[in-house]
């Protein structure tokens, strides 16, 4: 198979540690201020009075009262019950990087932290000079002629061009006329969901026998109806369509624009540029390609930069600089307006700019060499192992950043499946790899993604987690099936998670739910 790993004893803490809002005693804290001097207190009177009636709290806050040692001692609790990408986060379909501390404290430095976006510009000019440095980096990978950091993730960035291609039709008199925007069954669900959030028809091609939707599918599918192409490439199967330059003729030819969905730029970057290749936007992951942190869902980024023909339809402001002066330029009467508060994110921009800065343009490229060949060095050992299917296996060649895996034989013969396989990682103290965007398209999916920042090691540790698991499953599937049972908690019952009645997002809810007294 891959050679014996030796794999590591593992078992999760288990705290049975409660909720923070469950924790406490009246009269406890965490830092206990002294008294004000009595000639502050002359001169300005009492607190309460500084306080705008309507601002006022009629009653106290129900917040637990804890020393400094309980609340540090709450997290670390729970930060031990998780994985995370301290261990070997092979995720899939994200790529996922380590997060360098020095970016983290920088982004936490006054100057950064403390700026406000309606303070005077002129008191902003470094945090300008940083988002107009990045923009002009991510045009130099690009080709594009402006870039905004609005949109909170990949997926509000490619509603935010479908907002663009909206607002560009519109200002030619034709949005009536172009109401269908064009994708793929591989393309990220983003790309549907917001085309038709965003008031259009969706026409999605399916595979055929290269792995990507041919050229004569996509000719049947573009009209004088066509609003937009909205594709990625290469796919989560690790597929590049080496056709995508007539992709883009094509639609061009019928009046409509293409956007670059570029969640999987990791395995390209230094590589190629989106303009060249005659797209008319493009959007980057910095939570995920730029190395800045992704957790729970974000916080999140996604770069949205276009051609400036579409160019004054972006969401203001956009960050202009005039003789080595930066301002935020909001007069744009074009512009879609915006897609979320302010610029966006900035902290995660700067981590962003700092991972870009120190690679530098042979880093990048450097990285996107590594990622290839770490992702096809994982192909033949994971080959190796009875149980598993590649996705597309006619296609001989090589495979990009991921390639989609299928656990579909293993299913048959065993009846344990990628969930399955899934929970049972955790209790080798890697995390569970990603399944896959739906619809799945392979069966039973799993879709590693090495990246640049594992070692050899790493990898063939994961591989080796993997054959294990398909080894048991072969062996004692009912073992499999009831995992984890390393991990702080066990398979928990997700019905509550689909019930309203049930699960509830703030603690007010919680208490509303299950007793006023709950806790």
């Amino acid at each position: 198979m891959t050679g014996k790993n030796e794999l590591r004893r593992f078992h999760a803490a288990v705290w049975d540690e409660p909720l923070v809002m469950q924790m406490g005693h009246p009269g406890r804290r965490g830092q206990v201020f002294p008294a004000a001097d009595p000639a502050v207190r002359k001169a300005v009177g009492p607190a309460r009075g500084l306080i705008p009636r309507g601002m006022a709290r009629r009653n106290a806050p129900a917040l637990p009262e804890l020393t400094e040692p309980e609340v540090q001692r709450h997290y670390l609790h729970l930060s031990q019950e998780t994985l995370g990408m301290m261990g070997i986060s092979l995720f899939g379909t994200c790529t996922m990087k380590y997060n360098a501390r020095v970016s983290e404290a920088v982004a936490m430095r006054p100057e950064l932290a403390e700026v406000h976006p309606y303070q005077p510009e002129e008191t902003l000019q470094g945090v300008l000079e940083l988002l107009h440095g990045f923009d002009l980096i991510l045009r130099a990978l690009s080709g594009m002629d402006q870039f905004v950091f609005q949109a909170g993730g990949g997926a509000d960035a490619a509603y935010t061009h479908c907002c663009v291609t909206r607002a560009y039709h519109q200002a030619r008199g034709e949005l009536e006329q172009r109401d269908e925007i064009i994708t793929s069954i591989q393309a990220h669900p983003c790309n549907a969901a917001t085309a038709a959030a965003a008031g259009f028809k969706v026409i999605t091609l399916q595979l055929e026998e290269n792995g990507y939707p041919s050229t004569e599918a996509l000719k049947a599918a573009v009209s004088d109806r066509t609003a937009a192409l909205l594709i990625n490439n290469p796919d989560d199967m690790g597929i590049y369509n080496p056709d995508i330059k007539d992709w883009v003729r094509i639609v061009h030819d019928v009046g409509g624009v293409c956007f670059y969905d570029h969640a999987n730029f990791n395995g390209v970057m230094g590589k190629l540029r989106a303009r060249e290749l005659g797209f008319d936007a493009c959007m980057y992951m910095l939570h995920k390609t730029f190395g800045a942190p992704k957790g729970g869902g974000g916080p999140a980024v996604g770069a949205y930069g276009c051609s400036k023909a579409l160019a004054p339809f972006l969401p203001g402001p956009v960050v202009v600089e005039e003789d080595g002066v930066y301002r935020l330029d909001d007069d744009r009467p074009h512009s879609t307006g915006k897609v979320r508060e302010f610029w966006g994110n900035v902290p995660q921009v700067i981590k962003a700019y700092a991972w870009a800065r120190c690679m530098g343009a042979d880093g990048i490229n450097e990285a996107s060499d590594l990622s290839v060949l770490a992702n096809n060095y994982m192909d033949k050992k994971l080959a190796q192992i009875k149980g598993l299917a590649r996705s597309n296996p006619d296609v001989k060649a090589w495979r990009m950043e991921m390639t989609r895996w299928g656990l579909g034989p293993l299913k048959e013969d065993t009846g344990v499946g990628t969930v399955e396989v899934a929970n049972r990682m955790a209790d080798f103290g890697v995390d569970p790899f990603w399944m896959s965007h739906e619809p799945w398209v392979v069966p039973e999916p799993f879709t590693p993604e090495a990246g640049e920042m594992y070692s050899k090691d790493d990898l063939d540790y994961w591989i080796a987690v993997i054959a294990r698991i398909v080894e048991e499953a072969y062996d004692d599937a009912a073992r499999v099936k009831a995992a984890p049972e390393a991990q702080p908690i066990h398979q928990i019952n997700g019905a509550p998670l689909e019930d309203p009645a049930k699960w509830a997002m703030t603690w007010r809810a919680y208490r509303r739910k299950n007793g006023a007294g709950a806790g």
